[in-house]
């Protein structure tokens, strides 16, 4: 009974942790608005920002492209 509460515990941790990621607005160049879901991460080496969309998906766009992100 005790690993069941252990599990439990650390299952309601997770969702909890989850719920605080903040969501990102990031501008291009081109006056589009992207909303992501956290924060976006810039490949060094390729110039590429990876970011989860709305829907789940990880996308990547070019780094020139991105005039600014900001936490919403």
């Amino acid at each position: 009974m005790k690993g069941w509460a252990g599990v439990a515990i650390v299952v309601l941790t997770a969702a909890m942790l989850s719920g605080c990621s903040s969501d990102y607005v990031m501008a291009t160049k081109d006056g589009r608005m992207i909303m992501t879901e956290g924060k976006p991460t810039i490949d060094k080496e390729t110039g590429l920002v990876q970011y989860t969309d709305q829907s789940g998906h990880a996308v990547q766009i070019n780094g020139d492209e991105v005039s600014t992100i900001i936490e919403r």
